[in-house]
């Protein structure tokens, strides 16, 4: 039976969990950065426990290395991960694409769609990186909550953190974006007009683009670890 302290307990440590994962996923905590248990608490304003037990947590998930006595350091994703990671989501996606556009979406269905590809056009006209890449995720985490594949949604999900702290460390690397709108808006077309093959072929030539642009930075600027 959970008391009351049992409860606020587990909660103080979601809490340290959420942003210390939130914090090595935005890279405002770099792959190499170290800290020790005890700066990690000030800096998120707990006291100790907390944030040793989500430590413990996120070197589960492969995210830190917990050292006794030096506290964390933050993993890196090797180019050779990132290359996998993008091969499995971009066939994820196709499928997505595919099952939302046998059931030919209305209109109004893919309105979510064309408000983020919007988004992403008026961020790239005042060069705000940040937000287009918020409105990027959002168009494809929208395609796939669309497919109606809950399986299918939580597989992405167990992959999308990791492509997310490679796209967001890359993101001012990269040529700017202005691909990414055209193929959004084709993909649209794809499955307001019932095309299975035509979605899917547009999904996976957008994600092979991103994925080839991604793995050239890493050899461009030596990356042999994100």
């Amino acid at each position: 039976m959970n008391t009351p302290i049992s409860k606020k307990k587990d909660s103080m440590v979601g809490e340290a969990y959420t942003q210390i994962r939130r914090r090595i996923l935005d890279v405002v905590w770099m792959p190499g950065y170290q800290a020790m248990e005890q700066d990690v608490a000030l800096a998120l304003g707990m006291s100790r426990t907390p944030v040793r037990e989500a430590m413990i947590r996120l070197q589960r998930e492969g995210l830190v290395d917990v050292v006794p006595r030096h506290g964390m350091r933050v993993l890196p994703v090797s180019p050779t991960d990132m290359r996998e990671i993008y091969q499995v989501l971009t066939a994820l996606e196709c499928m997505a694409a595919e099952l939302l556009a046998a059931r030919k979406p209305s209109s109004d269905d893919l309105l979510p769609l064309v408000a983020a590809t919007t988004a992403m056009d008026e961020a790239l006209k005042v060069d705000d990186l940040d937000a287009w890449a918020v409105a990027d995720e959002r168009f494809h985490a929208l395609l796939v909550d669309l497919s109606g594949n809950r399986q299918l949604k939580d597989t992405v999900l167990n992959y999308w953190d990791r492509a997310h702290r490679a796209r967001m460390f890359t993101l001012r690397l990269r040529p700017k974006p202005v691909n990414s709108t055209k193929e959004h808006l084709q993909m649209v077309e794809c499955l307001r007009a019932g095309d299975v093959q035509g979605a899917a072929q547009v999904t996976r030539a957008h994600r092979e683009r991103a994925n080839r642009e991604l793995v050239a930075i890493f050899e461009r600027y030596k990356l042999a670890h994100m």
